[in-house]
């Protein structure tokens, strides 16, 4: 009778595949890192010679890790609207203020002294805004803060018995207000930065207190 032979065991993984995954991502954060930097010391329009020299690698490394400039840039936006942008424009909106008013001059400030603080970032970013068939993180980041503001804003007239169908239209049209004024005044500079936005939050305010008048419980 024939013996039968048995297979060995197939020995456990030695973790070199998860090894090389996690450097793989590590890698490429730190060149998305670099390309933040390359964009603020070159400027919007950075080649990727100037990533490889802010990361202290050749263009050749790079691409080991990127397709092609277009998976850098997305990248590099991704990185500006999600670690930059918006970490300060949630944050303003998460610190509890004096009363709405103030939440709201907060919130814009932060976004004017975005455009002040990292103009290249800031040009950078809307450069490639509405790119054809490429992601878009200025419009996913101003959905996000419309979001949260029009939440907020519900749960606020919410609490003083108001209807709250108002509040996303507030709240988007308040983003796009911002956005759009901060863009011309970036180039115009016809007031300073402190005149903008307390124009921009009387504009918004203005809006805002036909929905929860300024008397109402805070």
């Amino acid at each position: 009778m024939q013996e039968a032979v048995s297979t060995p065991p197939r020995p456990p993984g030695d973790g070199r595949s998860s090894r090389w995954t996690e450097h793989r991502r590590a890698r490429r954060e730190e060149f998305v890192a670099a390309g933040v930097e390359a964009v603020r010391l070159a400027g919007p329009e950075f080649a990727v010679e100037d990533v490889a020299r802010s990361a202290g690698v050749s263009k050749t490394v790079i691409y080991r890790y990127f397709a092609d400039k277009e998976e850098l840039v997305d990248a590099v936006l991704e990185q500006v609207a999600t670690a930059v942008l918006l970490p300060r424009l949630l944050g303003e909106l998460a610190i509890e203020r004096a009363d709405d008013l103030e939440r709201l001059r907060s919130v814009i400030g932060a976004f004017v002294q975005f455009v002040e603080d990292e103009p290249a970032l800031y040009g950078f970013a809307y450069a490639h805004a509405g790119r054809s068939g490429r992601p878009d993180a200025v419009a996913g980041t101003e959905l996000a803060v419309a979001e949260a503001l029009a939440g907020l804003m519900r749960d606020r007239l919410a609490a003083v018995g108001r209807p709250t169908e108002g509040a996303a239209t507030w709240a988007y049209g308040v983003v796009g207000m911002v956005q759009l004024a901060a863009h011309w005044w970036s180039g115009a500079r016809t007031v300073p930065a402190a005149a903008l936005v307390d124009q921009l939050t009387a504009l918004a305010w203005g809006g805002l207190s036909t929905l929860l008048p300024y008397g109402s419980p805070r």
